[in-house]
């Protein structure tokens, strides 16, 4: 529909409309009956009137601001590009803390040491007037390839001010994807520090853009030269800021509309692809963030999920904006509670994968505490979640008794949860708002829409669901016939998730086929996720387009749904889910639970020699998919959605064996080709039964 005819029946509706101060300090808009181009839901998102082939009008947007998407910081208009965001930033905050970290420069361990975001600033300006002054122009593309630490912001924050566009080399990926990218980016510097280096330096010489690289944390004697003849330069960090700073230029700054990074997604399958984000990108998406969450510069936040990836990236936008103290781990996964035990964070992000782990752990160690300090347990969480669900302030006394040992697990102080890049399960969020307290969050997005597309509301109580829409998007779900979802389904429409707005990439760098693949000629963004609308305006994800298979009864199979609820089981560390048209059943891998596995053994008295012979044993195989069976139960799974046969492995999944993507989703197909023979095995003893006959 044209965009003038929806802006004058939008402001033709407005005035059937009680003004938001109206309507108290409630987000919802409350509809005149007789606003009759304006569907209103009762609650969190408003549908708009464009008509679609079906008659329907379906397209969502956030209740919150129905008029105009949102595409800056409502209190900022002036803030357009992530060089906007960071100077206001520098100007607001200046002697706040900003950068913190625990490794000293002897490589000792110690208590956090903190950069001001005045600091931060002078940094930022010298590093990138260090690449101008190193030939690098305005307009390249500039590499970062280590993890989180404060110079990967600083960096980040030097080519936004000089108008450079930044590039994130996964560490995880590998050399193979490190040098793709690097040359179809065409790089002209990299950032890498001394461990990524010798990586570097094996392919350096097939990536002819390169011009310089720059060394982080490196001694300034042992960093090598290349001869003369390469034209590449290598240096040290701390040799560009001495450039820099004895050579200041000029910011650069760019503009809303240019280019601010490419990230490189790793897909289930194929090469990286280039997601093209500008600056407005990315201040749309933080800015349409911003109205329901609002932070302060007394918070503190801890950086490990990879800065590489969008789900961190976009939160350092608006952490930014409220001038949030940023902590970073020390880059080890198994050091992370020492490190929020010092650092003692108040906002902390994760993936269900963590969140999970945490789960279980409270359960088995309330299960292990006692008959006394179970039930004492049970009692508290049934009265918070009483009185929580109802809107009510628990008692204080619960989490005196009970909760603050639970909440010393993520340091004492957070108040701010939040998940993404998978489904949680509705149990565990509940479970971690009642055990940690303060806001817990599920939200849904992806790196081709600059991260958050829904995410919930603050006092929606009900879980199972990822919000509504980001005030800088809209959303709508486009009927999928071969899969019998539509607009028309009781009780409530679904189809495949569609977003359109600011916050939708501009394509896939150097790739127009599959830039016309998920982008439309109206804008709107097929995420590939099938959604469906609950009451109140709330988006739920229920499938996925492109993972499903048949069975040989010809049910239909999601099998990342399966593997979320199977992910509660005390048993699973990671779950694979197979099944294919040739069979009536599904088959599960599973990576298991080292403690949980020897603590079972040891309660049944069974012998090992070691937790391999304990994987074989029929018995453990038994208990495991005992336990699936229980929690597929709870969970409602139809029948076929049952695994009715069970390997355990003692291999995680990782990147490093391939059978993980760096946004930690399973490769399916490495997967089954990893566990071909497992699978074939099971199908096999399963076929030997009368339960499960093989077609």
């Amino acid at each position: 529909m044209d965009s003038t005819v929806v802006e004058r029946r939008l402001s033709a509706v407005h005035g059937h409309l009680v003004p938001p101060a109206a309507a108290g300090s409630h987000p919802d808009i409350f509809a005149n009956p007789t606003a009759g181009e304006f569907l209103h839901e009762q609650g969190y998102s408003v549908v708009l009137p464009e008509k679609l082939q079906t008659g329907k009008w379906n397209v969502y947007r956030s209740a919150r601001y129905p008029f105009k998407l949102l595409t800056g910081f409502p209190d900022h208009p002036n803030i357009g590009t992530l060089h906007d965001n960071f100077e206001h930033a520098v100007d607001t905050f200046r002697d706040y803390k900003y950068l913190g970290t625990r490794i000293g420069d002897d490589g000792k361990v110690g208590e956090y040491k903190w950069m001001t975001y005045g600091e931060a600033g002078t940094a930022r300006a010298a590093i990138g007037s260090g690449l101008i002054y190193c030939g690098i122009p305005k307009g390249s593309f500039v590499g970062i390839y280590f993890i989180n630490r404060p110079e990967w912001l600083i960096v980040d924050h030097a080519c936004s001010a000089y108008s450079l566009v930044s590039v994130p080399l996964y560490d995880t990926l590998g050399p193979d994807a490190v040098k793709y990218i690097s040359n179809h980016a065409d790089l002209k510097a990299i950032f890498c520090v001394p461990q990524t280096l010798n990586s570097l330096l094996s392919f350096l010489s097939e990536i002819p853009s390169v011009r310089l690289v720059v060394v982080v944390g490196g001694a300034e004697n042992a960093v090598p030269s290349l001869p003369t003849s390469t034209g590449i330069q290598i240096v040290t960090y701390a040799k560009l800021l001495s450039l820099g700073r004895n050579n200041l230029q000029p910011f650069i700054p760019p503009k809303p509309d240019d280019i601010a990074t490419i990230c490189y997604t790793s897909g289930t399958t194929g090469t990286p692809k280039g997601v093209v984000l500008t600056h407005g990108n990315l201040i749309s998406s933080a800015a349409g963030c911003s109205t329901g969450t609002k932070f302060y510069p007394s918070d503190v936040y801890i950086s490990y999920l990879p800065l590489a990836h969008i789900y961190e990236r976009a939160y350092q936008v608006a952490l930014l904006y409220f001038g949030v103290a940023v902590g970073f781990y020390q880059g080890d996964n198994m050091k992370l509670m020492d490190d929020l035990a010092a650092l003692r964070p108040t906002i902390f992000c994760s993936v269900p994968r963590l969140y999970n782990r945490i789960y279980s752990g409270i359960i088995s160690a309330v299960k292990s505490s006692g008959p006394l300090k179970e039930r004492l347990f049970n009692a508290a969480y049934n009265s918070k979640k009483h009185a929580i669900m109802n809107g009510k302030s628990p008692s204080p006394l619960w989490d005196k008794l009970v909760f603050n040992k639970i909440k010393a697990r993520l340091g004492g102080r957070v108040r701010f949860l939040s998940s993404g890049a998978s489904p949680l399960s509705p149990d565990v969020l509940d479970f971690l708002k009642i055990c940690f307290g303060g806001r817990v969050v599920e939200g849904y997005g992806m790196t081709e829409t600059s991260c958050v597309i829904s995410s919930m509301d603050e006092g929606d109580n009900l879980s199972g669901h990822v919000g509504s829409p980001n005030p800088a998007c809209e959303i709508k779900l486009v009927d999928v016939p071969e899969m019998n979802y539509t607009s028309d389904d009781k009780p409530y429409p679904r189809g495949e998730i569609c977003v359109r707005g600011p916050i939708v990439f501009q394509g896939y760098y150097k790739d127009e086929v599959q830039t016309r693949e998920v982008l439309d000629e109206d804008g709107w963004l097929h995420t590939g996720d099938i959604g469906l609308w609950l009451p109140a305006g709330r988006l739920k994800i229920i499938d996925r387009k492109k993972n499903i298979f048949k069975l040989a009864q010809g049910e239909y199979i999601a099998p990342e749904k399966i593997e979320n609820v199977y992910a509660k089981c005390k048993f699973i560390a990671q779950c694979f889910i197979y099944g294919d048209s040739l069979n009536s059943t599904l088959v599960a891998i599973v990576s298991v639970d080292h403690d949980a596995l020897k603590a079972w053994a040891d309660s049944e008295g069974i012998k090992y020699n070691d937790l391999a012979q304990l994987c074989n044993d029929r018995r453990a195989r038994a208990a495991v998919l005992a336990d699936m069976d229980a929690v597929g139960r709870e969970a409602q799974l139809r029948g076929f959605e049952f695994a009715k046969a069970v390997t355990l492995v003692l291999e995680p999944f990782t990147m490093e064996n391939g059978l993980l993507t760096p946004t930690f989703k399973i490769k399916r197909p490495q997967a089954r080709e990893y566990f071909t023979k497992a699978i074939s095995d099971m199908y096999a003893e399963l076929a030997t039964s009368d339960s499960s006959p093989r077609k």
